[in-house]
């Protein structure tokens, strides 16, 4: 008889989910309107006063991802059968060409602009519009003409070029034979831009790092609260820039919650990832890009995820494929129900709506129906870090457009080695708390535990949401009242795990992850998907997740009680003959 007794075990309770997708604001009225998407179509009005020929209208084919289903939580494959209908790609609004003579002043630096608007799509940028910091940064004289639309081109081109070269330094000069001389003033913007926030010439690839001075070349010392990975990046792009910094840790270490750890036991190890753990998306992300120029494999999440029922049989894929599809209809349904009540969806939550919604469809009917149907809530509650019943119907997925397409992945030996590279050469005191910020027209203090003050010319606040919404850090004096308020509003999620390492591997090796029903509804996400990283860890590891209500309530859990939980669902009546190799 096999013993699922585990090596080693680690309880990891985290603030903020491992693939947050969305905050969540405490009172839902409160919210600011999320950003409409933005469209790949743009007009652009003539002026009044203008007596010259209309602007064009510029149009972009739309790309399109190919069901990236950011939504969900796991992205599964419909389980076998008949397939699920393939998502239709938006057709992009037909407009009239742009005129000849003003067509004749869009450039043409490629033929592939579309490709290139996809790139900067997963880069954060508008297809075909500017962002806010670029309108501040005054890159353009004419929002919204001729200008902007060569602008647009020039930008999309050198950061697509950067993403193809990312190990190598990219440089103005070779692009100014490429851009008509009376544009050369955009291509200097655009070049400006991206290098000036970090979206080309970054990271840790040797012809990045031979450009930082191994002097500061500026005055200015800056001081970063905080290691994680928001301050490791921050740190080291000021660095770049020739600022001298300091950066306050208050662990032992750096990396805020992306830690790895070593698991042993019985003459086994394994690296463990208790904190963030998935790089949720590939083509935009700024970690796969360290990841690629470390040469580091990336291994993509098998899409591969057979569910299991409380006595461990597996669940029929017939069953399984027609809750799934019920599921996803009426997500579809809950986004024509929010266009339909206008305001009105601001004070609804995402919860109620789709229980309303399952209750007049029908489509859910027995008992295994309906703990299917509420794991995916329970999936659908890990992609957003968040209960559904506090999540506002109105803004839960206003964040879809800035997606980052790609494969979503796990680093073999850990996300830790991605913090170990950043973290190289970056001047970092630890076990420096940080209670007090006093700042004013002559620089700033920053008093840490024990009363030592760093003082500097500014200040750089990386710490958590958690502690600044606890009051942890006093700044004096008060920061403003729109931060207070924003501080206040925002939510964030609770993401729980149990790592256990055991003496061998007892599940199929072709999967990365199965999942597990409950029948109490409240329990939904208590350890409703299974992680294994047999394959990159370096051991037999397994990692169970608890989210939603069940995550909140799994703070109070003694350790060993949650070990002994996940072991019993493992030792469930036919899980292990079913899913061992």
């Amino acid at each position: 008889m096999f013993h699922l007794q585990p090596a080693g075990t680690a309880v990891e309770r985290s603030a903020a989910a491992a693939a947050p997708r969305r905050t969540l604001p405490a009172t839902m009225s409160d919210q600011a309107p999320p950003y409409a998407p933005l469209p790949l179509v743009s007009s652009l009005p003539p002026d009044p006063n203008s007596t010259s020929t209309p602007n064009p209208t510029l149009v972009l084919p739309n790309p399109a991802f190919p069901n990236k289903r950011k939504r969900t939580g796991f992205r599964r494959k419909v389980p076998s059968g008949s397939p699920a209908a393939p998502a239709a790609s938006p057709a992009a609004p037909s407009q009239p060409p742009p005129p000849a003579s003003a067509a004749d002043d869009i450039i043409v630096i490629n033929r592939e602009p579309t490709a290139e608007a996809v790139t900067a799509l997963t880069a954060g940028f508008p297809a075909d519009s500017l962002t806010d910091e670029e309108i501040e940064a005054g890159v353009v004289s004419d929002v919204g003409g001729i200008e902007q639309v060569n602008y647009i081109l020039i930008r999309n081109h050198l950061l697509c070029r950067w993403r193809e070269t990312y190990n190598s330094w990219l440089a103005k000069e070779p692009f100014a034979t490429l851009i008509p001389p009376h544009c050369e003033h955009l291509l200097n913007a655009a070049y400006s831009f991206l290098v000036s926030h970090s979206y080309v010439n970054f990271g840790v690839a040797p012809a990045i790092k031979e450009r930082i001075p191994k002097e500061p070349t500026r005055p200015t010392t800056v001081v970063v609260i905080g290691a994680g990975l928001a301050g490791l990046a921050t740190a080291r792009q000021l660095v770049a820039f020739g600022f001298k910094v300091i950066v306050l840790e208050g662990r032992k270490r750096c990396g805020g919650r992306v830690y790895t750890k070593k698991m042993e036991g019985s003459g086994r190890s394994a690296a463990g990832d208790l904190g963030g753990s998935v790089l949720t998306g590939t083509f935009g992300n700024p970690l796969g890009i360290v990841a690629k120029q470390l040469g580091l494999p990336m291994h993509k999440i098998r899409d591969k995820c057979p569910l299991y029922r409380p006595d461990g049989s597996p669940v029929d894929p017939e069953v399984d494929k027609k809750v799934e599809i019920t599921f996803n209809k009426l997500l579809d349904k809950s986004s024509n129900l929010r266009s339909s009540m206008g305001e009105v969806a601001v004070d609804v939550s995402l919860g109620a709506a789709l229980e309303t919604l399952r209750q007049t469809d029908g489509g859910i009917s027995t008992q295994e129906e309906k703990n299917l149907f509420n794991w995916h809530l329970a999936n659908l509650e890990y992609a957003n870090a968040g209960l559904l019943s506090r999540l506002s119907l109105a803004f839960w997925d206003q964040d879809d457009p800035y997606d980052m397409g790609g494969d979503h992945c796990f680093l073999p030996g850990g996300n830790g080695r991605l913090v170990q590279a950043l973290a190289e050469n970056v001047p970092i005191v630890y076990e420096r708390t940080v209670h007090t910020v006093l700042y004013g027209g002559d620089g700033v203090q920053v008093v840490v535990n024990g009363g030592q003050v760093y003082e500097g010319d500014m200040a750089l606040c990386t710490v958590p949401l958690g502690v600044l919404k606890n009051g942890g850090i006093k700044f004096v004096p008060e920061l403003p009242q729109r931060k207070l308020d924003s501080i206040k509003r925002l939510g964030f999620g609770l993401l729980n795990k149990v790592a256990m390492l055991f003496p061998h591997v007892f599940w199929s090796t072709d999967l990365d992850t199965f999942g597990h029903l409950v029948e109490d509804p409240r329990r939904r996400g208590e350890f409703f998907l299974f992680y294994s990283y047999a394959t990159v860890a370096g051991g037999p590891l397994l990692m169970a997740l608890v989210a939603g209500e069940a995550a909140h309530n799994f703070e109070t859990t003694p350790p060993t009680d949650a070990v002994s939980s996940v072991l019993q669902i493992l030792r469930g009546e036919n899980i292990i003959s079913t899913i061992k190799v």
